[in-house]
């Protein structure tokens, strides 16, 4: 299992890694992505609560992210947080672990690394996947 911590102390997993947990482990699956980016295509069984906004002026934190989650999420449920690319997703988990959530771990590369690794069927990974202008 390839896993990393980062400054955050957010332990970051690879796809193969988050796929293992979610099928054996009674992890549920977490999508931060925007509604717009979750409908393109998502994990089975996914709960998504968009993580940012766009707005005119860019993108803004969702200040409701916490007590959305909080109110579908128990602090001790296990949940892999994830986005198009990770970043989102990272500050989410930062989020999330600053609020009592403890058994969550980021999924490094995200959606895509998710389509890429061929985990969505027969869809095309292209299709599904989308430009990421967020960068921490």
């Amino acid at each position: 299992m390839d896993t990393t911590k980062d400054h955050q102390n957010v332990i970051t997993l690879d796809v193969h890694a988050a796929k293992d947990l979610l099928h054996s482990s009674g992890y549920k699956y977490l999508d931060a992505r925007s509604v717009e980016e979750f409908n393109k295509g998502h994990v089975e069984n996914a709960i998504n609560i968009p993580y940012m906004f766009k707005t005119e002026e860019g993108r803004v934190i969702n200040p409701d992210f916490v007590s959305q989650v909080e109110a579908i999420c128990k602090s001790e449920d296990h949940l892999i947080v994830a986005c198009n690319s990770g970043g989102r997703s990272s500050r989410a988990c930062v989020d999330l672990h600053k609020s009592g959530f403890q058994n969550i771990v980021n999924m490094g590369g995200g959606y895509s690394a998710w389509a890429d690794a061929g985990f969505v069927g027969d869809n095309p990974a292209q299709h599904l996947k989308t430009a990421c202008k967020f960068r921490l």
